[in-house]
């Protein structure tokens, strides 16, 4: 018998055992931990289930204070900060005017940018004006041009319209001119029949 295989076996043995017991365990804890979870909530559900409405009015007020009470603390500890930091940037002159000149370049900076802000809205406002305007007295004269066309157009109109009507006027005047005295020369002879007749 090989003794160096043996070894093997054994360590190979003992090694998947621990694995085993190992993966056992964890199984265990595992399903411990559940049950333990299980049961927390299921007391927290019976605790609410017994709670009283005086219970539960009493709960709110406690949770409103302590609200109050947490904001509160937040609000003191920032102005703690807030005049710790003031107290240490000016503990000395030193400090002070640096403190100040900082603040001052800070001022500055910002002046600056609302400056550069305004201008570039000026800017814009202004070139948004002048296109507003190119575009209004463009479509003015489009309109003023099609409008002149169109009376133009009215005025030829009622040319031809006037000068049709004036022939036809003239025209119509001449031809019941040549009736009347066509007429006129019929009656003569009638009446000259008439009196030839009668002589």
């Amino acid at each position: 018998m090989n003794p160096k295989g043996g070894t093997h076996m054994a360590t190979t043995q003992s090694t998947t055992t621990r694995k085993t017991t190992r993966t056992a365990g964890t199984s265990q804890a595992a399903a411990a931990r559940k049950r333990s979870t299980a049961a927390k909530k299921a007391a927290q559900t019976r605790i609410e289930a017994q709670k009283t409405p005086v219970d539960r009015v009493t709960e709110y007020a406690e949770k409103a204070v302590l609200v109050q009470l947490g904001a509160g603390l937040t609000a003191r500890d920032r102005v703690v900060g807030a005049v710790s930091e003031l107290a240490d940037a000016y503990s000395s002159r030193e400090k002070a005017e640096k403190e100040l000149k900082a603040r001052q370049r800070r001022l500055e900076t910002d002046l600056r940018k609302f400056e550069r802000r305004g201008t570039t809205a000026r800017n814009r406002f202004e070139r948004e004006v002048r296109r507003t305007r190119t575009r209004v007295e463009r479509t003015l004269r489009q309109r003023r041009t099609r409008i002149e066309r169109e009376i133009k157009a009215f005025r030829r109109d009622l040319d031809k319209q006037a000068t049709t009507t004036r022939k036809n006027v003239f025209a119509g005047a001449e031809s019941a001119q040549t009736r009347v005295e066509g007429l006129v020369k019929e009656l003569q002879t009638g009446v000259q029949k008439r009196v030839n007749s009668a002589a």
